[in-house]
């Protein structure tokens, strides 16, 4: 394998990062290395660390196998060889008997042999078994799934224990190329069409593009949480063909809608004059608080708390549901404002048009009251 500039110190930090979730990128610019000098170290052994050579602790060194040699010529018995190690007879005894035995015993091949029965990884079976990589590599051009396989293969050779091979040895197979037992074109025939393994779990941010100084949802007023207030809102774009979008806003107590319209894009440099002046427009007592995802359209929250006073809230990662008036109300809008429209075709009186719609319908939630019902009982 080549190192790719990387120490052994690095190689193993790189491993260790990578099984974290963090990404590629984010690895060489905290190593302080060429993005694609690191891709290219974890790509060649197909994400799967491959283990260095290694000798065990308790492996017997080139010394004591001279030790060994010595007591064999001076005709010690392998009892007393040991004695003299502080190793156990029956180490000895196998030592000297998986190495020609005590007449042709030496300690150089005898630790050369020990070297090669140690490497790993080992020859994969699929390497050393031609009809059964046949088998394998029909099946995968087929677009069968390495488990799939697996689980055919006893169904199919019932009587021969030789075609056999787990799914986890086919991936591997794939992914570390230099196991030599598939070919590398079959890679593409997996559903993901992935050539490396990804470790297990949530990917990592890759500490780029992430909003700065955000206040979670876990410190919003209680007031906001159990709906009894009117004032507080949750947010979102509502996007279409892009580039194009619209601001949803939605009451969190009575469902009111309010919808913003964004001519010029979906920045943040965008988003936040337009959104400003939506909550000017609105009575003081319904500016309360606003809750949003992690979307990089918010990256200018702190002015927008300035401008209007309204405190900004921002949802856990990938947590929908925080938001649920918000998202079930984009679901609703979806009838209005198809993914495949072109939002910017839209003005504000045809925005303002929809949503006086969706506020005049009744709700469930509500008890079968409208929004623009509910909000107006609850305003002084």
């Amino acid at each position: 394998m080549r190192w790719w500039g990387l120490s052994a110190v690095e190689q193993d930090e790189v491993w260790q990062r990578w099984r974290r979730g963090e990404s590629l990128r984010l690895i060489a610019r905290r190593l302080g290395k060429r993005g694609p000098s690191v891709r290219a170290f974890v790509l060649q052994s197909g994400g799967v660390q491959c283990p260095l050579p290694r000798r065990a602790a308790r492996a017997l060194l080139l010394a004591e196998r001279e030790e060994i040699s010595r007591g064999l010529a001076a005709g010690y018995s392998c009892r007393v060889i040991a004695r003299r190690l502080g190793r156990a007879p029956s180490t000895v005894s196998r030592e000297v008997a998986r190495n020609g035995g005590r007449c042709r015993y030496r300690a150089q091949p005898a630790d050369g042999a020990a070297d090669r029965r140690a490497r790993r990884p080992k020859p994969a079976k699929l390497a050393l078994q031609p009809r059964l990589r046949a088998v394998v590599e029909d099946k995968l051009a087929l677009r069968w799934s390495p488990q799939q396989i697996a689980g055919w293969l006893p169904l199919a050779f019932p009587e021969e224990p030789v075609m056999r091979v787990s799914h986890e040895t086919i991936y591997l197979s794939l992914f570390v190329q230099s196991r030599g037992a598939l070919r590398r074109e079959l890679q593409r025939c997996l559903r993901t069409g992935r050539a490396m393994r990804y470790p297990r779990g949530k990917r990592l941010p890759q500490g780029r593009g992430q909003l700065r100084d955000v206040v979670l949802i876990s410190e919003r007023p209680a007031e906001a949480e159990d709906r009894a207030v009117p004032g507080h809102w949750e947010g979102d774009l509502l996007l279409g063909k892009r580039p194009s979008a619209v601001v949803t806003l939605v009451e969190r107590a009575s469902r009111y809608l309010t919808l913003v319209a964004l001519p010029d894009g979906y920045k943040a440099e965008q988003v936040r004059p337009a959104l400003a002046a939506a909550v000017a427009r609105l009575p003081e007592q319904l500016r309360r608080s606003l809750t949003w995802d992690q979307g990089k359209e918010m990256a200018e929250h702190a002015r927008f708390t300035v401008d209007t006073g309204v405190a900004v809230y921002f949802c856990d990662p990938r947590s929908p549901w925080q938001r649920g008036s918000n998202e079930n109300t984009n679901g609703l809008l979806r009838q209005y404002l198809p993914k495949s429209s072109d939002l910017r075709q839209l003005d504000q009186a045809d925005l303002d048009a929809i949503a006086a719609e969706l506020n005049g319908r009744p709700r469930q939630t509500l008890g079968f009251k409208t929004p623009s019902q509910t909000l107006a009982e609850a305003l002084p």
